[in-house]
């Protein structure tokens, strides 16, 4: 398009090269959740240059429909599907506005990232994988519907709001997993819950300082779960509840997006012991690091602030500690059918002011629906404990597996082909779209919808660190173009 003419590709020349043309350009449109008018008009305007039928329905999710290729007109229909939003997450140091910057790539090695913010492969990449297939040529297919949805990562709000008068395929092929050769065929549901303390205030007049959790490895709130990794929110309740300083609690905040690990958190305290906070904060920061040595690092710094006159009151700075300690966070249950996968889970992403209440932002997530509503009655009770309320939102469906799935053994046959190795059919310990199509593209309970994940080797996301093997994005497009040629 017109738009990107002067654009300076960081990956020309590498292939595949319409995928990554196509990638690159969506890095220039911003388009965090809540943002993505125009990378959803965007996307409108590509399908309809093509000559496409193109929809944008009610919430700016976008359907594009391509008619089969020559000897595939009786296949069945395939739906194409991924979210074109991302989380927007950067480093302290990073001057960026995600509202109206584009994300600044660049190469190292074979990996793709963004200088000092996250990448957004997930999920651009499977809209380039969609807008390299709806553009080409020489691609045999069956008949195509591609989907485009808004706010997955927010609590799945273009899912949530597609009609499914749309489409009419019964196979899905979802672009948003992270590991290639690995093959998603079952996902957790999930819901958030918020505890909510109305925020009370009395005069102070100590010194105030902000101590200050940097520096962990943050991640995906489901993927990374298992990986050890350390919750600053958590680890700055565990601190504050164990300062002998005598202290009032003037401020605190942590995290940015409840789906993922908070990598810093802050506190404001005011003390006239400064000798004797750094001392502990010190023996804190020597105490978590080596509970975390095989998995985290972390530092701990003390700055002085200037001082506020108000800081919340005693009864209240006890109830957010209470909170801070009690909450359920990380792995609560394993899987006893698939080894390895986290059956069900708790993390607590954001800690953060509004109005006059301090919210606690908790992602479940759970294989299981009824363990996911056990520990939401956990925090429920907890939030009665601790004289707050609870606000539930984004409660969605878990993709249950399909022990007769058609696409589980082409996929598994067509890989061996391709590569010669033996693909992995898994469950992911992460909220997919494919929960909801399975109950909105079916009239009972999803046996009907055949569905399957894919996607290339990408790790860090939802961080700064976010990146992207272009290698493992060339193997993957292979396979994919096989995959929809052996679907006959």
């Amino acid at each position: 398009m017109d738009r990107f003419k002067d654009l300076n590709y960081v990956t020309e020349g590498l292939k595949p090269e319409k995928v990554l043309r196509y990638f690159e350009q969506l890095s220039q449109i911003p388009r965090g959740s809540h943002n993505e008018k125009e990378v959803s008009d965007f996307l409108k305007e590509f399908g309809e240059s093509l000559g496409l039928e193109t929809i944008q329905d009610e919430v700016m999710n976008i359907i594009i429909k391509k008619p089969a290729t020559k000897g595939y007109e009786n296949a069945p229909t395939v739906i194409l599907q991924g979210h074109m939003d991302m989380v927007c997450e950067k480093n302290e140091d990073t001057d960026h506005d995600f509202m109206k910057d584009p994300l600044k790539l660049y190469l190292d090695g074979d990996l793709l990232k963004a200088k000092g913010t996250t990448l957004g492969a997930d999920n651009g990449i499977a809209v380039a994988y969609t807008m390299a297939v709806l553009d080409s040529t020489d691609i045999s297919h069956p008949p195509l519907e591609v989907i485009i949805t808004v706010e997955e990562e927010t609590g799945m709000g273009g899912v949530i709001g597609f009609n499914k008068e749309n489409v009419s395929g019964k196979l899905l092929i979802n672009i948003d997993s992270e590991e290639e050769g690995v093959f998603f065929a079952s996902c957790a549901g999930g819901i958030r819950a918020n505890i909510k303390l109305n925020i009370q205030k009395e005069s102070t007049d100590m010194p105030q300082y902000k101590l200050m959790i940097k520096d962990l490895k943050g991640g995906h709130s489901g993927l990374n779960i298992k990986d050890g990794r350390g919750n600053a929110i958590k680890l700055l309740g565990r601190l504050l509840n164990n300062l002998e300083t005598d202290y009032a609690l003037v401020e605190i905040f942590g995290g940015s997006k409840p789906n993922a690990i908070p990598r810093e958190a802050y506190a404001v305290v005011g003390t006239n012991d400064y000798e004797g906070l750094n001392r502990e904060i010190e023996k804190w920061m020597a105490i978590f690091n080596n509970e975390l040595v095989q998995t985290d690092h972390l530092k701990v710094e003390v700055v002085k602030v200037e001082a506020q006159d108000k800081a919340y009151t005693d009864d209240l700075k006890a109830r957010i500690i209470e909170t801070l300690v009690m909450i359920p966070c990380g792995i609560q249950t394993m899987s006893f059918a698939i080894e390895g996968l986290v059956e069900s889970s708790l993390n607590i992403g954001v800690l953060h002011e509004m109005g006059n209440q301090l919210i606690f932002e908790s992602a479940i997530r759970s294989s299981v629906k009824s363990l996911k509503y056990e520990i939401l009655e956990r925090v429920k009770i907890l939030a009665i404990l601790v004289g707050g309320t609870l606000e539930t939102i984004s409660d969605y469906p878990e993709w249950a597996y399909n022990n007769d799935s058609m696409l589980q053994e082409l996929f598994k046959k067509v890989y061996k082909e391709t590569t010669g190795k033996e693909a992995r059919i898994d469950a992911i310990h992460a909220g997919l779209e494919c929960g909801f199509f399975a109950e909105k593209l079916t009239e009972t309970d999803g046996s009907d919808l055949d569905m399957i994940s894919l996607g290339p080797d990408m790790a860090n996301v939802h961080t700064p660190y976010e990146q992207l093997s272009i290698s493992s994005v060339e193997r993957t497009w292979t396979f994919f173009q096989n995959v929809l040629k052996a679907i006959q």
